[in-house]
């Protein structure tokens, strides 16, 4: 219902828009201006939410007064949702506990490192670089042993390249990352890349392997960078400027069709002729249509779908980055595929901070980087509130964990008994149980490892978990701006449902009241003058003068459209009825008399109207009338509602105090 959207904007406004502070010199803003059943409202309260609704060109003395008498309603309804114990239903508790997950947010952040990395993300945007790596596998989890075999194998590796032997070759010899060699996919040899990875930008790597890079000089060779795939050696082999966004069309020929030397080079001279022939001024699409030996974009002119650097491979980005305007041709180039010519058709370069922030702020959430920020807080949180780790205590569970667990079959039952401390920060405790019960609830099957590396690393995730929801859960007391917030969701949320009850769906169920508040208000829902008509669209001007014909003999709806109209085809289209001057975009072009009208155009269609009779104003049916008569009722409802209120609930408004008030 209109009625009930409206209300819904208006609570939502009330507790959503942002406050825009009034001067309250000469006041005392602790004052109390408002109590009610003995609760007191003080002047910056009231204040507060008035500043949020208020039309702050129209702060007068009347209306703060006429908005103060809509704020004791607002009260009297939350207290009266309180009394019928719409406070503790579960639904409501559910919907504002997702509202205030939502809330929490910004305030479980470290705002200051988020907003660096925000900006060093922009920055690095403005770069292409080009890296190749050779990995060196060993998990997350793994055993320090491990761990130091796979750093001492990297650093091995890493003499090699420093002193000349080439990278790429010791890539396709001790890279664990199967791309590095050729191999066999689908009965089709896949070329190896020897560790070359292309050209990307940031977001496209995790955050370890992305920092080392843009933090290299090129062409230098990294010490072991740890992420949670292993150690990479990585040699930076470009940085330029980035590319942006490009659309492109090309020309390829198929090196796969060579044989031989002589054939591979009878390609390249193809490649080379076609070039000449758009030097010459040849039509690119054209020579697409007629030569390339991709036949899936020769179709669409040789175009290519949208990409960025970390699209294609190196060769055709690098071709890409010679193009500076739309049109451009580049040189013919090689690739693993064969000979390319490629034509610039658009290019979008990277925006200003202000147009890709929001979307760097999603990527952030969603990156490894987001850890930096979180790590961050979790330092800070634990600092405040004195914490302390019990390492020793949390491994001590190794002992009552078997086999049993990495197939997902261990219960924390098995270690009940221990409750020493593991983790306490502020006034809480979590003790060996507590911890248990959580590597319950979050052990998966999955295959055998060291039992105390993983340990360590679920306890790890304990105590950042822990130590986020104890932060959440002083929020209302350590924030008085996040305390007010929740208030105000808490009370908009009951306030809704209760008046859903009480006004919305009442007026929309009580079909008996609504048609005894019809009945006694019916010359209140009148039509105005109509006439009985019948409009008549010619669709086909070959059929106009017949259609006039049939319509001046008086012919009803149906006998004018079953004269005129197949079931092949509509001559004419025909509305019959009352219709009010006002509502009408026909019956407002026409003069208002009895009979045939003269011919008029609406919409480009020709069309006429036959006037039978004038119909005198009379009341609307409930059924015509029921959207306006249901709102009238809901306004009808609720102001008894809230008289009644008025007379349950005690309330005073202190006048000296809110006529003290200075605007």
């Amino acid at each position: 219902m209109l009625k009930q959207k409206n209300m819904r904007k208006h609570i939502t406004t009330l507790v959503l828009l942002s406050a825009l502070f009034l001067s309250a010199a000469a006041q005392k803003k602790d004052a109390t201006v408002l109590t009610i059943e003995g609760d007191k409202v003080s002047v910056e309260e009231f204040l507060s939410v008035y500043n949020k609704n208020s039309n702050q060109n129209e702060n007068t003395k009347e209306a703060l007064r006429e908005y103060m008498d809509l704020y004791i309603n607002y009260k009297l309804k939350v207290k009266e949702a309180e009394r019928l114990g719409y406070d503790t239903l579960q639904d409501l508790q559910q919907e504002l506990a997702g509202y205030r997950e939502q809330l929490a947010e910004p305030y479980l952040i470290d705002e200051e490192v988020n907003k660096k990395l925000l900006q060093e993300a922009y920055e690095r945007m403005q770069y292409d670089v080009r890296a190749a790596h050779i990995l060196f596998r060993v998990g997350e989890s793994a055993p320090p042993a491990d761990t130091l075999k796979a750093y001492n194998k990297a650093m091995e590796v890493r003499e090699k390249a420093i002193n000349g032997e080439p990278f790429g070759a010791l890539a396709k010899e001790y890279s664990e990352d199967p791309s590095a060699r050729d191999r066999v996919n689908q009965g089709r040899t896949v070329p190896g890349n020897e560790g070359d990875l292309g050209y990307f930008t940031v977001f496209d790597m995790v955050y370890p392997f992305e920092s080392a890079v843009y933090t290299m000089e090129t062409g230098a060779i990294s010490k072991p960078v740890r992420t949670r795939f292993g150690y990479h050696l990585i040699k930076k082999k470009d940085d330029r400027k980035a590319l942006g966004e490009v659309k492109v069309a090309h020309i390829l020929k198929l090196l796969t069709r060579a044989k031989n030397a002589q054939d591979s080079l009878e390609v390249k001279k193809e490649i080379d002729s076609i070039h000449q022939e758009l030097k010459d001024g040849a039509d690119f699409a054209g020579l697409v249509k007629k030569h390339s030996d991709d036949k899936a974009s020769a179709k669409k002119g040789g175009e290519l779908p949208w990409f960025k650097s970390n699209r294609m491979i190196p060769a055709f980005v690098e071709a890409t980055y010679s193009l500076e305007k739309p049109g451009d041709i580049s040189e013919p180039f090689k690739s693993p595929y064969g000979w390319h010519v490629i034509k610039l058709i658009e290019h979008k370069p990277i925006g200003s901070f202000e147009e890709n922030k929001e979307e760097i702020k999603k990527q952030i959430s969603k990156s490894d980087r987001a850890d930096k920020s979180k790590e961050s807080l979790i330092k800070k949180i634990q600092k405040e509130y004195a914490s302390n780790i019990n390492k020793e205590a949390a491994l001590a569970l190794k002992n009552f964990i078997g086999e049993r667990y990495f197939n997902k079959e261990w219960s924390a039952d098995t270690a009940k008994a221990l409750q020493a401390t593991v983790y306490q920060i502020g006034d809480e405790e979590y003790t060996q149980y507590d911890f248990a019960r959580y590597l319950e609830k979050n052990m998966k099957r999955q295959k055998p490892q060291d039992l105390t590396m993983h340990l360590k690393s679920m306890f790890d995730s304990f105590v950042d978990k822990k130590t986020i929801a104890y932060e959440d859960s002083q929020l209302e007391e350590k924030y008085p701006a996040f305390r007010k917030l929740m208030k105000e969701y808490r009370d908009g949320i009951l306030l809704f449902e209760l008046t859903n009850d009480k006004v919305w769906n009442k007026a929309i169920e009580d079909t008996t009241g609504l048609k005894a508040f019809h009945k006694e208000r019916k010359n209140d829902y009148m039509w105005d003058e109509r006439v009985q008509a019948t409009i008549v669209t010619v669709l086909d001007t070959s059929y106009l003068e017949k259609a006039r014909a049939l319509a001046a003999e008086g012919k009803t709806k149906k006998e004018i459209a079953g004269a005129l109209n197949d079931s092949t085809s509509k001559k004419v289209v025909i509305r019959a009825g009352k219709f009010e001057k006002a509502a009408n975009e026909y019956i407002k072009k026409i003069d208002w008399k009895k009979g045939l009208s003269d011919t008029y155009q609406h919409n480009d269609r020709d069309f006429f109207v036959y006037i039978s009779r004038f119909v005198d104003p009379e009341p609307k049916t409930l059924d015509e009338a029921r959207g306006i008569v249901t709102a009238d009722y809901q306004d009808y409802l609720e102001k008894k509602w809230i008289k009644e209120l008025k007379e349950r609930y005690d309330y005073k408004v202190h006048e000296d105090v809110l006529k003290s008030i200075k605007l």
